[in-house]
């Protein structure tokens, strides 16, 4: 029975490397369940904020529906195929992988299969501790010379390449979504799919898995290629059609296979094994010491920022990806509370929004600012929660707009956000905000509405606008006082002396419904409104 805790939960769905248990341990409670095992999976998801799983677990719309708190899904490895990652999204839950930690094992793997099937290694080595030395049997082909065809230049098709290169192979790769110069640059002659068959002694495919890959090396393809070719798949079972590729073998025009990966996983029969000339392994493209502390470190740490509030450059259904610059990240909570802030002043959804980032931070890749202030826009405005991940989601289905402008020049302020839009009714409305200087860097608005502002923007805010006349001040101090409302901090601002005047209170305590209502009727406000920035 699970105690209950005040740390964040941490559910590890398969074994993942000691070292990426050791990141996550201090800072939430780790734990474990067999995520093949779909009810105790089903159960323990109840609690857990954060699911960590390799490839055997399944994290589907019913596991996601079952973690009602989680907040972030983190794959061990590169492909996602067993996360529905649309699913997902619509929840806002964030999905991470560690797209980088078996690039190299993978590559590697690819490689050692070509080896393999070019010198029959394997049944030459079983036939030896059977006893039977058939050196003649086993002649294999010399890969010197020969033209390797690669089918994806990702990131493991170049460094597979890369290394074929020092064979003093003549490469050539298929990749339609390549530049003739980057394939260039890297020593690859570019080529059409067929061109690529037709002319490869030796094929290696590196294609993700998607439904325009599934089946690209079928029958028809197989007979445009060499006699004899020798073909490698240690990417994403599914991209060669299997009852093909036995036909193929058995009528002896592929000379070859090496297979990691198979369509349907585990796989443990398969007419492809009774080919001698085939090589097939479970799936160990990524099974290396190195790739697979790689993996659990990437995600650990992805989890470990995703439940402290931090941004996650992982994230794969989150649209802006990669390093935040440091002088970005700490305008990600302003970006959000002006978001909060705008909703409130408006009293609904806009139509449109315009982030503005002015200053220094706008030489950089500010689109994260957008994403943080889309985020702020709807937290107050749905029940579900809001996150980076389903953010935009929620703006499309909701008809908003949201775009962003930099300007470089900010004559008052070092940086200043600005979020302006209109709203469905035709009004205009507009909140601004800062990062003090200095050591401790404070959040503050700096106006509203075209009112001029210096008010920390945090605890809960009470904004009221009214025509401007005496003893306001007076009148709302007396009643929040009444009510046990503290007021930490009050600015009025005024366009002019007796016309619209803005009041801004930071209170200790939220403020809402029939005191909010008393206060707005006491000082004769157009508009009244509060947000609680507590959280953002």
């Amino acid at each position: 029975m699970n105690l209950p805790t005040t740390l964040p939960v941490v559910l590890i769905a398969e074994e993942l490397a000691p070292a990426a248990l050791a990141v996550l341990a201090d800072d939430f409670e780790v734990r474990h369940v067999d995520g093949t095992d779909r009810p105790a999976l089903l159960a323990a998801l109840a609690d857990a904020d954060a699911v960590l799983i390799r490839s055997a677990t399944q994290i589907d719309a019913e596991a996601l529906a079952a973690g009602t708190k989680l907040a972030i899904v983190a794959r061990a490895g590169v492909g996602l195929d067993n996360v529905d990652v649309p699913a997902a999204t619509a929840r806002g839950v964030m999905v991470v992988n560690a797209p980088t930690s078996n690039i190299v094992s993978a590559a590697e793997q690819a490689v050692a299969l070509l080896l393999a099937v070019s010198r029959h290694t394997v049944p030459a080595a079983s036939a030896l501790k059977q006893g039977q030395w058939k050196r003649s049997k086993y002649t294999g082909v010399e890969i010197f010379e020969k033209t390797v065809g690669v089918v994806g230049l990702g990131r493991i098709g170049v460094l597979f390449a890369q290394r074929m290169a020092a064979f003093g192979v003549k490469l050539i790769a298929y990749d339609p979504y390549l530049q003739p110069a980057r394939a260039a640059q890297l020593g690859i002659k570019l080529v059409g799919l067929d061109e690529l068959l037709a002319e490869s002694d030796f094929i290696s495919i590196h294609l993700p898995k998607t439904p325009e890959t599934v089946g690209l090396i079928g029958a028809k393809e197989l007979a445009k290629t060499k006699k004899g070719v020798r073909i490698v798949n240690a990417a994403r079972g599914g991209l060669i059609d299997e009852a093909a590729l036995a036909d193929a073998l058995a009528s002896g025009h592929v000379g070859g296979a090496g297979l990691d990966v198979f369509v349907k996983e585990p796989c443990t029969d398969s007419p492809l094994f009774a080919f001698e000339n085939v090589v097939a392994v479970p799936h160990l493209g990524a099974s290396t010491v190195e790739a697979q502390d790689k993996a659990g470190l990437a995600v650990a740490k992805s989890v470990k920022l995703a439940l402290q509030g931090e941004f996650v450059p992982d994230a794969v259904n989150v649209q802006v990806g990669g390093v935040v610059h440091e002088e970005i990240r700490p305008l990600l909570p302003l970006a959000e509370k002006l978001g909060r802030v705008y909703t409130a002043v408006a009293g609904g959804v806009a139509a449109n929004v315009v982030v503005e980032v002015r200053g220094d931070v706008a030489q950089h890749d500010v689109s994260v600012l957008q994403l943080a202030a889309s985020k702020g826009l709807f937290a107050d405005v749905v029940a579900d929660q809001v996150t980076y991940v389903n953010a935009p989601l929620l703006a499309k289905e909701r008809g908003v707009e949201i775009t962003l402008a930099t300007f470089e020049d900010s004559p008052e302020y070092q940086n200043l956000l600005t979020l302006r839009g209109a709203l469905p009714d035709g009004r205009t409305v507009s909140v601004s905000g800062t990062l003090t200087a200095g050591p401790r860097e404070v959040a503050k608005l700096t106006e509203v509405d075209g009112f001029d502002l210096d008010v920390p923007a945090e605890g809960n805010v009470i904004l009221f606008r009214y025509a401007d006349r005496p003893g306001i001040v007076g009148a709302i101090g007396g009643l929040l006082g009444e009510a046990g409302v503290n007021i930490a901090g009050m600015q009025v601002a005024r366009l002019s002396a007796g016309g619209d005047a803005l009041m801004a209170l930071a209170v200790d305590s939220p403020v809402h419904g029939e005191l909010l209502s008393s206060a707005a009727a006491v000082v004769g406000a157009s508009s009244a409104c509060t947000v609680d920035l507590t959280e953002a």
